[in-house]
């Protein structure tokens, strides 16, 4: 039955209802049968709705007066029995109906029923996230910052009224059952033309895979974040044709790499994920000796990267099952110890390292292994991987030289590649770049606009450039100057960068001025301001596109106006 609510309605209150029309059919049988006497003293029966009416206001107890006419005796003492079979059947009704709506399943139940009507409202983009915490908490806020709405499903009952206490503006609406269920996805709304993406960041890699599946099979153009934590499950992601698939050990292995070998790179990547601006001090790794205390998930995925930049890592772990996985690599070195052990870590040589990264899964010993770190060599640079957010000022108070927080690293990646895809293709276009490539956009977007650009990302569409649109309809040659020119004056030029130009699935880094702009381009700027103002302004007001093509300002239809 579709409206289960109304279901459960009719099924927990049938008793009580069949009980209240026996009570009233024979209070009204009795008092047709019985015969009363009318003002004049002659013999005379109630009429069925003059017997309804008495028992109606009878029953409810509202009342009493003897209608339509004085009864007698015998009516008297029948109407005495109504009155406690009625009022009994009316207890029973109403203790009922209370035990209704005290219970969970109908409450459950109505709230389907309201979750429905609010996706069925929702008429701007939404994403849908499965799972409600801190890191979903933060993607929501930044999405609700760009104007798209959120839809959550979290089984954990608890979890969901922590939702309900944020009071998101707008409402955030919430469906209290199992994320990978097809039939939760589809009353979420994922088949809605609307729904532009999905998120699950579970732990459990399996699970996502699940939901990616499920969710591809019900609408294969909704675009997919998927959290994945190994390389196998990650390929799998991909076969499905999960757009973001997000490796937070991945990223901070990739983040490490650059730090060593490109720190502008990462510099870059900061200002992308706004977390530095381009003035901030470059996040230089020296090259050395590195001790790695931790060799899980994140540890492997490094492991690999420092390997790629001959990188000497000795690694500490305390569970000796974990040998099984670099039983074959000669050159891995790794001591089973307890990481956190002065003489351990005497023994690998601390002394001479430059460097000791504590990747743990407890935020605890990652701190304590730091401090012993630092006490045995004071010029060792430490670096940490955080696991809990509400640690940030712990690990800020404990002066480590750098900070590695899997949570808003997947936090950056998810929301940049569902709000800003154009950012998370030039992060990714990017990587591939050296050192110098990096110092010398770095100079060129410091120089041109400022130490924090802001990103603005344009689509050559009637929605977002319609004046553009127009004009290339009509075969006229247009480049990406025309986004370059300033309306308070045409001879200068808008503090802007180009850094991505997308078509037909090409992608041109940082394209030249001159490039010709297509119908369906999408283009990413860096820029001020004013310069995001003028962009939008040319693209879509016929007025100020007239002034930045010619130079001259475009007559109005009433004479002598310009």
């Amino acid at each position: 039955m579709k409206n289960s609510s109304l279901f459960i309605i009719l099924y927990r209150m049938r008793m009580p209802f069949l009980i209240i029309i026996a009570a009233y059919t024979i209070a009204i049988i009795g008092l047709l049968i019985i015969e009363g006497k009318d003002a004049s003293g002659h013999p005379y029966h109630m009429s069925i709705f003059d017997a309804f009416y008495f028992v109606t206001y009878m029953a409810t107890t509202i009342g009493f007066g003897e209608s339509p006419y004085e009864f007698t005796y015998a009516q008297r003492i029948w109407v005495s029995m109504s009155v406690y079979i009625t009022v009994i059947g009316w207890f029973y009704g109403v203790g009922s109906l209370v035990r209704l709506l005290q219970d969970k399943l109908f409450l459950q139940e109505i709230e389907k029923s309201r979750f429905r009507r609010q996706i069925k409202g929702i008429k701007q983009r939404f994403i849908i996230i499965l799972g409600y915490n801190q890191i979903t908490s933060e993607i929501i806020k930044r999405a609700i910052n760009q104007d798209i709405r959120t839809v959550v499903i979290e089984k954990n009952e608890e979890r969901g009224n922590d939702l309900l206490l944020e009071n998101f503006t707008p409402t955030v609406p919430l469906l209290v059952a199992d994320a990978h269920s097809s039939t939760s996805l589809e009353e979420a709304g994922i088949k809605k033309q609307n729904c532009k993406g999905l998120v699950a960041l579970f732990e459990d890699d399996s699970l996502n895979l699940r939901i990616a599946l499920t969710s591809k099979l019900l609408n294969k153009n909704v675009k997919l974040a998927i959290k994945s934590t190994t390389e196998n499950h990650t390929e799998n992601l991909k076969d499905l044709n999960v757009e973001i698939v997000a490796n937070p050990f991945l990223i901070i292995s990739n983040e490490i790499n650059m730090a060593i070998n490109a720190p502008n790179l990462l510099k870059l990547e900061k200002w992308l994920y706004k977390v530095d601006t381009l003035n901030s001090s470059l996040p230089l790794f020296p090259k050395g000796k590195y001790i790695f205390c931790g060799f899980g998930r994140m540890g492997q995925t490094v492991y690999e990267r420092l390997k790629m930049s001959n990188i000497e890592a000795h690694f500490i772990e305390i569970d000796k099952n974990k040998q099984l996985i670099i039983k074959d690599d000669k050159d891995a070195m790794i001591t089973y110890a307890d990481a956190d052990d002065k003489d351990t870590l005497l023994q690998i040589g601390i002394t001479d390292s430059i460097a000791i990264i504590a990747a743990t899964g407890n935020d605890t010993t990652n701190l304590s292994i730091l401090a012993t770190a630092k006490k045995l060599n004071p010029k060792i640079m430490t670096i940490a991987r955080q696991n809990e957010m509400d640690d940030f000022s712990i690990f800020e108070s404990a002066n480590i030289d750098h900070i590695f927080t899997p949570s808003n690293i997947l936090i950056n990646k998810t929301t940049n590649a569902l709000i800003n895809p154009l950012s998370d293709i030039f992060i990714r276009k990017i990587a591939n770049n050296d050192e110098p490539w990096a110092a010398k956009l770095v100079r060129r977007l410091f120089e041109r606009v400022n130490e924090n650009p802001l990103l603005f990302e344009l689509e050559i569409d009637t929605e977002q450039a319609y004046e553009i649109v127009r004009y290339l309809k009509t075969k006229e040659e247009l480049t990406l100057n025309i986004f370059s020119v300033s309306l308070h004056n045409k001879e200068q030029t808008n503090n802007v960068v180009p850094l991505l130009l997308v078509r037909n699935n090409e992608d041109f880094l940082l394209p030249e001025w001159d490039y010709k702009l297509h119908i369906g381009d999408k283009i990413l700027f860096a820029c001020d301001k004013h310069a995001k103002n003028d962009i939008e302004y040319i693209a879509q007001n016929i007025y100020e596109f007239y002034y930045a093509l010619t130079g001259k300002e475009k007559r109005t239809i009433f004479k002598g106006f310009k």
